[in-house]
């Protein structure tokens, strides 16, 4: 057997389909619905996964599903990709409205290498934009508030020249977050650290 065969037999995944029924009927259960609260009764990111390595098969486990964007995966202690659809009221996120994500100072995603934020439509493909800027992250000239804090600007129109270092163009409707963690140090699943919500504003 060829050595391509042995490397696909050693990756083994158990892959649930994240549906809105499937959720509802683990909530039904009591069973948690494997999303982050930033706050009581506020579920704002999902899922929260873990990647296990038994023997020789990698089993990729979520309460309520991580395969929308595709097959398989990288072990979350490398990789870990929670997911926005909802504003910090439970609200679908859309262009229609502006919108904020806020990092208390030292509140940053906590990761070993970098994290990232990518703008999806509603088929979750990029948007297109005047600043041609899909995603955005701690490798960018990001503008820290004089607190040590961060605000990202999740928006379809420009928030101003002034503010557009920390602007997240998004689409002109529905749209998703996806806030990519590459070597996620132990804070993002041990209950220290959550992710804020991405807060509706005036």
């Amino acid at each position: 057997m060829s050595s391509v065969n042995f490397a696909i037999l050693d990756f083994c995944f158990l892959i649930l389909i994240r549906t809105p029924a499937l959720i509802d009927t683990l909530r039904r259960r009591g069973e948690p619905a494997g999303l982050w609260r930033g706050h009581p009764g506020q579920e704002e990111w999902f899922p929260k996964m873990t990647l296990e390595r038994r023997g020789k098969c990698v089993h990729l486990r979520s309460v309520a599903g991580v395969a929308e964007f595709g097959l398989g995966g990288n072990l979350v202690a490398d990789a870990f990709y929670p997911t926005a659809r909802v504003d910090g009221d439970g609200q679908p996120l859309n262009g229609a409205n502006k919108y904020v994500l806020h990092f208390d100072k030292g509140q940053t995603p906590p990761v070993n290498a970098f994290w990232s934020l990518t703008m999806y439509n509603a088929r979750q493909a990029f948007v297109a934009n005047p600043i041609n800027r899909y995603a955005i992250g701690d490798r960018d000239k990001l503008k820290f508030n004089p607190d040590g804090s961060l605000d990202i600007y999740v928006q379809h129109d420009s928030p101003g020249k002034d503010k557009e270092s920390n602007w997240l163009p998004a689409d002109a409707g529905s749209f998703n977050v996806v806030m990519r963690m590459y070597w996620p140090k132990g804070t993002a699943f041990n209950g220290t650290w959550n992710p804020p919500p991405i807060e509706k504003v005036s």
